[in-house]
């Protein structure tokens, strides 16, 4: 009798699956690496682009990490009630709140970035330099292409002054993307 060794079902080699399931592993490794810290993905990501672009608006930085106004607000007010950010309202426009970073968020920046750094690296080490360096083309070319058809929006921070906390790659390491998140 031949035995033979079943295929795996579609759903397993489709893009989309694919992608939930990478999403998951790399979030899976941030927390677990960031859990000293207690920061999840989304609030580095606010802490970063917040730190790049002090007084920013809440919808500014919604458009810049792709989110909904309400999910940026309470990720906002959870960094605000754990002292990490400020908010003020506008002296541009009185319906927005600008942001900063307090020393209490920039001290928690800068502590990350050896967990965020050793998280990415761990993402990445299975692949070689030019397989990273080709999967995000792709996946560069899939959000240049499709990006339009997003349920919200990404407007990237694309002048950023210069942050207050530095995030370079460990020497010898990979280089970290420039998104700002893992």
């Amino acid at each position: 009798m031949d035995t033979m060794t079943p295929a795996p079902l579609p759903l397993y080699q489709r893009p989309g699956f694919l992608l939930r399931r990478a999403h998951q592993i790399s979030v899976g490794i941030f927390e677990e690496q960031c859990r000293p810290l207690g920061l999840t993905p989304p609030q580095y990501g606010a802490l970063v682009l917040i730190d790049a672009s002090p007084g920013s608006d809440q919808s500014s930085l919604a458009r810049a990490m792709g989110f909904d106004k309400v999910t940026t607000l309470r990720l906002v007010r959870g960094l605000e009630e754990r002292e990490y950010v400020h908010r003020a309202l506008s002296t541009r426009d009185r319906r927005q709140h600008e942001l900063t970073l307090t020393d209490k968020g920039r001290a928690l920046l800068a502590a990350s970035v050896p967990l965020v750094d050793q998280a990415y690296q761990r993402l990445v080490s299975p692949l070689q330099d030019d397989e990273l360096q080709e999967l995000l083309r792709l996946l560069t070319k899939l959000e240049s292409g499709l990006g339009a058809n997003a349920r919200v929006k990404l407007e990237p921070l694309l002048k950023p002054c210069a942050p207050a906390v530095q995030t370079p790659a460990s020497a010898g390491d990979r280089p970290l993307p420039a998104t700002g998140t893992n």
